[in-house]
């Protein structure tokens, strides 16, 4: 039986603070460039007729993109804020409105598509809060809000960084060229063996000295925490890490954050420790998609799928094509999957870019035990796709006649209670 939501309005965590020194400085390492995440199978529609593909996150600087996409979305509206954003790495510095409801991901989304020069690895870069009042600095949470951090009034406008996630270090002084020999090629990749190997007396070894464990493996193109949320038994090696300057936000190569390695390798006890340490689980990957969205893919114990609703997981995550955690689920055919999203809230009426909803699906890929419970739990029929096509028809050109069959001989009084 899924975990039941807790009354009330979820609260994010609170990051740990950091304010125990007025110093804080995010050390400069070489960063990887960013590339395509897994396929979702959502094009995979053959009777469709509608031609779709997978895109991935890229940006474009402002100058090769239309004027009016230049803004990058809507003007905010309502509780907004006016931030002064410098860009240290192009030298830049700018006034610009946010939505202060709204999630800082989406307000990292407007600054990027402002910018007239091109970043490399976009993902990994955020917004930063300068040390103030003897507070160290600290990079803000892609999935709080805005109106969640009090911006210091030192200046008529705040000021706010964006710039690349680096470790925070809280020192006074810090020795640069120490640091420097210590981020050597032959040193990380010795370090990401060392998270291989659940060396956590060597890890720790390597933090204290001041290794930053915020960079891509060349090779591999994992990080430090995504590649420890893999692995099992991974509880302490993943805090280790964090407490050393670790960003849970921090993506790899591919775009995916600690928090969806772990539900894609279906680890327990890594999604719990990066939820009990503060991760969101609407993290976004290169394509816009949640844990939870990753989570209705690859299927397999529900678990993780249950914990991430539990913990406020956002349901009703939309990909590139349109489609939704529940058509995934009813795609690969996790009944388990399908009966928690349903639980929370996924909406059985929702059409892909194709028109087609979680029934439809289900025609498609002839999954008659999601037919069943969606039936069950009052899924409409009668709903068309975009080519005038309801489920019942859908499966009938998909050569599925079982499945048809349950659904033409449904009737309204079957529905559960």
């Amino acid at each position: 039986m899924p975990l039941r939501p807790a009354a009330g309005k979820h609260e994010p965590p609170s990051s740990p603070r950091q304010d125990q020194h007025a110093h804080s400085h995010p050390y400069s390492h070489t960063n990887g460039s960013q590339g395509a995440s897994s396929d979702s199978g959502s094009s995979r529609e053959e009777h469709s007729g509608i031609p779709v593909s997978v895109s991935v996150f890229s940006f474009r600087p402002a100058r090769e993109r239309s004027p009016s996409a230049a803004g990058g979305m809507e003007e905010p509206q309502g509780n907004t804020l006016v931030i002064r954003i410098g860009v240290p790495d192009l030298a830049q510095t700018k006034c610009m409105k946010f939505d202060a409801d709204a999630p800082i991901w989406l307000s990292k989304q407007r600054i990027l598509c402002t910018l007239n020069q091109s970043l490399k690895d976009v993902l990994n870069y955020g917004l930063f809060q300068p040390a103030h009042n003897g507070k160290a600095g600290k990079f803000l949470d892609e999935e709080r809000q805005l109106a969640e951090y009090p911006l210091p009034s030192v200046t008529p406008v705040p000021y706010l960084e964006f710039r690349y996630k680096r470790r925070v270090y809280t020192q006074t002084h810090l020795d640069e060229k120490q640091l420097s020999k210590l981020h050597t090629k032959a040193n990380l990749k010795k370090y990401m063996e060392y998270v291989q190997q659940r060396n956590i007396e060597k890890v720790s070894k390597f933090l204290e000295k001041g290794l930053d464990p915020n960079f891509q493996d060349p090779e591999s193109g994992e990080c430090p925490l995504t590649l420890a949320s893999q692995l099992e038994g991974c509880a302490e090696l993943i805090k280790v890490l964090k407490s050393g300057g670790a960003h849970l936000d921090f993506r790899t190569r591919e775009g995916l954050t600690a928090l969806h390695k772990a539900v894609r390798t279906k680890n327990h006890t890594a999604l719990i420790t990066l939820l009990d340490l503060g991760a969101s689980p609407d993290y976004k990957d290169s394509r816009g998609l949640s844990p939870l969205y990753h989570s209705s893919m690859v299927g397999g114990d529900p678990y993780c799928c249950e914990l991430l609703l539990h913990d406020h997981a956002r349901v009703g995550c939309v990909d590139e094509n349109g489609w939704q955690e529940i058509h995934q689920a009813c795609r690969h055919g996790h009944v388990q999957h399908l009966e928690h999203l349903l639980f929370y809230g996924a909406d059985m009426a929702a059409q892909n870019a194709s028109g087609n909803t979680a029934l439809h699906v289900c025609a498609l890929y002839n999954q008659d035990s999601c037919t069943r419970v969606l039936l069950f739990r009052g899924a409409n029929k009668e709903i068309k796709n975009y080519n005038s096509q309801t489920a019942f028809q859908v499966a009938i050109i998909a050569g599925n006649f079982d499945l048809a069959e349950i659904i033409k001989t449904h009737k309204a009084s079957d529905v559960g209670e």
